[in-house]
């Protein structure tokens, strides 16, 4: 039975959400820098971790610059 990346216990059958190639429990699926709930398939990955796709993974790691920093545009310290 594999163990969920997140809090490191068992993930049950009945219990699992498969997304970057593991099992994890349906709440250890949550985005790294906002802590929402995430579905398999509905978010991006960066170094083995999920993030959601907007705002946190566009922000961190999209692209930068000139024409990106109108009102959509988020800034993270």
């Amino acid at each position: 039975m594999p163990n969920c990346p997140k809090c490191e216990k068992p993930v049950y059958f009945a219990e699992r959400k498969t997304s970057l190639g593991k099992d994890w429990h349906a709440s250890c699926l949550k985005c790294e820098k906002c802590n929402k709930t995430l579905i398999p398939g509905g978010h991006s990955e960066h170094d083995g971790r999920p993030y959601c796709n907007k705002p946190c993974y566009s922000a961190l790691f999209g692209p930068k610059g000139f024409g990106r920093g109108g009102i959509e545009s988020y800034v993270y310290r």
